[in-house]
């Protein structure tokens, strides 16, 4: 199920994927330049609130008219404009090239995560980040640069399913092969319209363990891992296809 492609397996995967994940992988079909390549170095962005999430929080999403729909709220920090915004109820962004959105609250270095997330597309890409700085997004065609851990959900058109950490293509992340002829829950390819309950969590201060309706998937043991000033903020991302997500529930953890 999970295993490490071969350099060469790689470099077929690098020169076909979708528009799923970051960078040259996407396979974009756009011939506009992404937002990621902007700039070579990120310019300021307003700090990330401080206050550490001491009780559980929650957002539904349903507080918007179609007035304020484009403000996801005081809660949530984007990193572009016009990318995310509220919709029916949910939080919604597309073409975004890794420019993600970010709950302000700074987590502790234990905490769990829920959220429902769903893709208009066959490409899958529902892709989240936990543990980052609160303000980071893509400077470069490959978001080779996180600062979080990542979870990818059929991602590379609806390839794999990847736990990674800073580096979405790296050596050490965590992956699993869709096989949409497989048994296993944990194979299968993502649904376009089909929504999902994902749940990431860490209670040791090192792993990081991720579920998909209640099926885990991956976990990532850390010898060093990302926590504290600069790596204590969850969000979501996208690339390119309308990606939704709902219910988010986080609760610190001991």
């Amino acid at each position: 199920m999970s295993f490490r492609m071969s350099l060469g397996a790689l470099a077929v995967a690098v020169s076909c994927v979708p528009s799923g994940s970051a960078g040259p992988d996407s396979g974009s079909s756009s011939t506009q330049e992404p937002r990621s390549m902007a700039s070579a170095t990120r310019p300021p962005l307003p700090p990330p609130a401080a206050d550490l999430l001491r009780a559980p929080f929650e957002d539904a999403f349903d507080r918007a008219s179609a007035a304020d729909a484009s403000d996801p709220g005081p809660d949530w920090a984007a990193t572009a404009p016009n990318i995310w915004r509220l919709e029916a109820g949910r939080l919604c962004g597309d073409h975004a090239h890794n420019h993600g959105i970010w709950l302000k609250r700074a987590l502790p270095t234990n905490a769990h995560i829920e959220f429902d997330a769903v893709s208009d597309s066959t490409d899958g890409d529902l892709k989240a980040e936990y543990w980052g700085d609160g303000r980071s997004y893509a400077t470069a065609l490959s978001y080779t640069n996180a600062t979080s851990y990542l979870t990818i959900f059929g991602g590379w058109h609806n390839k794999f399913h990847v736990l990674a950490r800073i580096n979405e293509h790296g050596n050490d992340r965590k992956e699993i092969t869709v096989d949409p002829r497989s048994d296993d829950p944990r194979e299968k390819p993502v649904v376009a319209g089909q929504s999902y309950r994902f749940k990431v969590e860490r209670a040791d201060g090192k792993t990081i363990r991720w579920w998909i309706d209640g099926n885990e998937m991956l976990s990532f043991p850390d010898s060093a891992p990302l926590s504290g000033p600069g790596h204590d903020h969850f969000g979501f991302n996208n690339w390119e296809v309308k990606v939704c997500f709902d219910n988010v529930r986080v609760v610190p953890l001991p």
